[in-house]
């Protein structure tokens, strides 16, 4: 005859064994999830966008002057960073933040995107050719402020890509 202990002890061993059980299946379950449903990666530019912008504009702080620029995704900035390089005046350039913007339909061709208030331009968004997923550029104080004293005009301007060194 067995003890009213023993048969509470035997009990609270199979709950703890159940449970244990149950959380080894949710454990797997998750993980297979991960795999079959890999979190989709965010968007960046490939390489090097190189473009001819034929007016004076503003890349998060700094404005910058017409001219030739290559536009970049700044590495280990977590896709967070671009980076704007004059290539007629190399030590003019600009940092700026960025966040993943999507498309309805992917570019048919490589796209840097300005907003234009009046007569003032900020860069806005960058997108690469057959990708829907690009960078929208995260907008200053000073862009904040004009917008809402003027009406906005989106102004693309076509670029060229070269490929990332190193890859």
């Amino acid at each position: 005859m067995t003890t009213f202990n023993e048969v509470t002890s035997n009990s609270q061993s199979n709950q703890i064994i159940t449970k244990a059980r149950q959380m080894s299946w949710m454990f797997i379950a998750f993980v297979f999830a991960l795999i079959i449903y890999p979190s989709r990666a965010h968007a960046q530019v490939i390489g090097t966008l190189d473009v001819n912008i034929p007016f004076q504009f503003q890349a998060g702080q700094a404005v910058l002057p017409p001219g030739n620029y290559t536009v970049r995704m700044v590495d280990n900035s977590e896709l967070a960073i671009m980076q704007i390089t004059s290539k007629d005046h190399p030590s003019t350039s600009a940092i700026f933040r960025v966040h993943e913007k999507d498309l309805t339909s992917a570019p048919t061709e490589n796209e840097v995107i300005f907003n234009k208030y009046g007569d003032h331009y900020f860069l806005a968004q960058v997108f690469d050719e057959g990708d829907p997923s690009g960078s929208e550029v995260v907008e200053s104080s000073y862009e904040q402020k004009i917008s809402k004293a003027a009406a906005e005009t989106k102004v693309n301007v076509t670029t060229q890509q070269h490929q990332q060194q190193g890859d």
